[in-house]
Parts: structure tokens; sequence; C-alpha cells
């Protein structure tokens, strides 16, 4: 090799390196990526599903695999149904464990539980009600249901005493197994209900005469999901609760109770857009 093209490669070479000594310093000098670049989506809220009563975490289930379909973290933790105080302590507890933003989503009961256990944590940023109670500050559920006629729930239950450990006692409400489709969940197949019948959770009756003693929708943005078909909770309970709260509502035509079993998608697009309008 002569000189002279010994020479011409031994420039290209520092060239080369020179501007790869840049490169790195470029990229510092222009910071983060933005919001609009393909590299700085930033990440998805975790969203947390409580159920009410009757249920467990996987009447969710629909709800659950659109979600995560489309890249959310998703929790659907047991709620205990042992009353509203301890409900909303153990919830609000289960929120502590969640770095980032949260959208928390409630399913009747469940919505009275989240009122409350939403206070006090500022990465919830979004309550989403799904066929739920919304109760105010200082208000129980077995007045707020009363409000407006329409709900058979109330016909429907069987009422079990139970003794606890330190000897006190209290009495669970299961749904009769012969109501349980058409006051609960009369969009579904009997097949269906059957098996959701024999499995319930029932709820401690204290629920219904346990007061909220906060109401975060005061402060966080809410959605709002009328079942317009809800034997349980009368539809225009709903629409008031959320009109009360100014939620952004959406009416699923002919749903039950169980809305987010019978229609999943509606309720993901509902949380889904709960999460883009508040990140």
């Amino acid at each position: 090799m002569n000189r002279v093209h010994r020479r011409a490669l031994m420039t290209a070479a520092a060239a080369v390196a020179a501007i790869a000594a840049i490169m790195p310093t470029a990229s510092a000098a222009s910071g983060p990526a933005t919001a609009g670049s393909a590299t700085a989506a930033s990440p998805k809220p975790t969203v947390v599903l409580v159920h009410g009563g009757f249920a467990d975490g996987s009447n969710w289930n629909g709800v659950i695999k659109r979600l995560a379909k489309d890249g959310y973290p998703v929790v659907a933790p047991a709620n205990p149904l042992r009353g509203l105080p301890t409900d909303a302590a153990y919830i609000s507890s289960f929120l502590d464990s969640i770095k980032g933003p949260v959208i928390l989503a409630g399913h009747s009961y469940g919505g009275a539980v989240i009122t409350n256990a939403a206070a006090g944590h500022p990465n919830v940023k979004a309550l989403v009600y799904v066929a739920a109670f919304v109760p105010d500050k200082g208000e129980q559920l077995g007045v707020l249901i009363q409000k407006y006629p329409g709900s058979e729930i109330q016909a429907a239950l069987n009422e079990v005493p139970f003794t606890n450990a330190d000897g006190s006692t209290g009495t669970d409400l299961y749904l009769q197994p012969d109501r349980f489709h058409d006051v609960f969940a009369a969009d579904l197949p009997q097949s269906v209900t059957g098996l959701m019948a024999a499995e319930q959770r029932p709820f401690s009756a204290s629920s219904f005469t346990d007061v909220t003693t906060a109401a975060a929708w005061h402060t966080i943005p809410s959605w709002g999901i009328v079942a317009t078909a809800d034997k349980s909770i009368p539809p225009a309970l709903e629409r008031f609760e959320y009109q009360r709260a100014g939620s952004h509502v959406v009416e699923v035509k002919g749903a039950s109770h169980v809305v987010m079993i019978s229609h999943p998608a509606v309720v993901a697009d509902v949380i889904e857009d709960a999460a883009e309008h508040t990140r």
C-alpha cells in the first residue's frame, strides 16, 4: 500500500471517529424525546378494577383482556366486602403499593369503595363508575338506593347471620339463586348466571348503613356508565349520581347491572378514554 493511499485511509478513519464522538453529545443536547415522537410515549397508567357485592375479580375478565391487549397494566384486587370502612381502607392500602398514575374503576358497591379509598391518593388520575354507587360525604347506600324507584335488590336478598371470632355478630347478604339472573344479570345466559349465583361472594349488610367519610369525585375527574336495564341500582340513580359528580357519562342501552360482563368492550373503551384525557 503506497503512502498516499495509507494517508487517505487514516484521514477517513479520523473523520469517522470524530463524528462518533460528536453524536452522543448532540443527542444529549437535544433533551428527552417529546410526547409526539415515536419513542416518547409515557408509560400507561395502571388500571385498578374493584368489584362489588355478590362478585369477585373475575367479573372484570373481559375488560382486563381488552385493556391488557392495549398495553395497560391491570389489577383486580379482591374487595373484602366486610363493610365500607374496612373495604375502603383495604383498597386504599392497595393503592399505596402502586407506583405511577392510576385509573381506578368500581362496579356497583365498588363505586362507593373507590369513592372513599381514592381520597388522599394524588396518583389516582380518574375514577370510572360502572353501574355504580357514587355517594357523597355523609351519605348511606341504603338511603341513596331509595331515592328513585326501580331497584329489585332488596326483595331478592337472602340474609345470613354470622359470628366473628371475637363474638360479635353481623349479617351477610346473598342474592336468592332463583332471582339472581333477573335482578343482577338479565342480559347474560342462564347457564352463566347459574354458576355466578352458586359462586357469589356475600357482602356485609352494614355496607348499606355505613357512612361515606370522603368523596374523591369532588377533586378527581370521573366517568360514569349507565346500564339502562339495571334492576339492582336504578338507572335514574346512576344518572343523578354521575351528573352530581360532573362525570363524563356513557349509557349502554339494554345493559343489565353487570354491564362489564355483557359489554366489556364498551367498559374498556370508557376506561381508556379516562386514561387518555387525564395523562
